[in-house]
């Protein structure tokens, strides 16, 4: 679809941009600067947009056409069709590719620590150069990381059982 392809696209420009140092010409010229935090979060949104959005295109068309067919015979509009009897049954479809995509994104919101972002990762990073405990700081880490990632796992499976169907 040609809104993804826009997105990916400008992806790539910022990309570009980025790489060829252009971006600091471009801060210097703005009034404001945008905070480190922000910038991390529009750029995991810009990265993880896309897949999303076709996430949830997938699962719209996985649903059969005779679906809407026979919302629309039964008088409802287009809005409630897709309310009421297409988004329940594709949100049943989508929920696993999704919660996959939101323990990835967990996963690799430690990347903007390198932005001087004070996240987990990075306050780890300080803590661990400052008391010389690498070993039991980055562990603890690790812990917390997969801590978090098993429990939005059980979240999503829940979910799942409980929006599924005995189909």
């Amino acid at each position: 679809p040609p809104a993804i392809n826009g997105i990916n696209a400008l992806g790539t420009w910022l990309a570009q941009i980025h790489l060829l140092g252009a971006d600091n010409a471009l801060a210097a010229l703005s009034v404001r600067q945008v905070d480190f935090s922000i910038r991390g979060t529009i750029a995991l949104a810009i990265s993880y947009g896309a897949f999303e959005a076709e996430i949830f295109r997938a699962g719209i068309e996985s649903i059969g056409r005779g679906q809407m067919e026979a919302a629309r015979s039964l008088g409802m509009s287009y809005v409630q069709a897709m309310r009421y009897i297409i988004l329940p049954q594709a949100i049943r479809r989508v929920l696993p590719p999704l919660g996959n995509d939101f323990i990835a994104m967990l996963k690799e919101s430690s990347l903007i620590s390198v932005l001087g972002v004070r996240d987990m990762t990075q306050l780890s990073k300080l803590y661990a150069a400052s008391s010389f405990q690498y070993l039991k700081t980055y562990t603890l880490l690790a812990v917390m990381y997969l801590t978090m990632t098993v429990l939005l796992s059980i979240g999503v499976k829940a979910m799942e059982r409980r929006l599924s169907t005995d189909d």
